[in-house]
């Protein structure tokens, strides 16, 4: 049996808002030790997501990390995954978007983050040592 996104995800999801500098969003992601957020705003009731390399691509650009603001630099057309897509179907669409990190909706709400890293440590452990050995 396929192992499934909700065996992957991260549940507890570092969520911020759309008002957060890039300074601000930079510090929690570093103190979480994660490489994205989901942004929330709840005057839209939109769901975006911020990563390291959003945050990256605008300092490199010379913009300054504390006056940018999530909303500027967050991804709001995203594809999400579901809980009960496999492993594979989820890597599928990060490779096909060109990209690391999946918000998982359920009822179209976000209960987890699934990013490339996780599917690998699913992948490596699920290989036995007899495998390892093969590659």
């Amino acid at each position: 049996m396929p192992t499934l996104v909700r065996d992957a995800m991260t549940t507890v999801v570092l969520t911020i808002g759309p008002a957060h500098t890039l300074r601000q969003a930079a510090r929690l992601m570093a103190a979480r030790r994660v490489g994205a957020a989901v942004v929330l705003d709840t005057e839209t009731s939109g769901v975006g997501i911020l990563t390291e390399r959003d945050v990256l691509i605008s300092v490199g650009a010379g913009q300054d990390p504390d006056h940018e603001t999530a909303q500027a630099h967050t991804t709001h057309d995203v594809v999400y995954a579901a809980p009960d897509w496999t492993l594979a179907e989820a890597a599928r669409a990060m490779t096909h978007g060109g990209f690391r990190h999946l918000i998982v909706l359920d009822a179209r709400e976000p209960v987890g983050l699934v990013s490339v890293r996780d599917i690998i440590r699913c992948w490596s452990r699920a290989e036995t040592p007899a495998d390892a050995l093969t590659h």
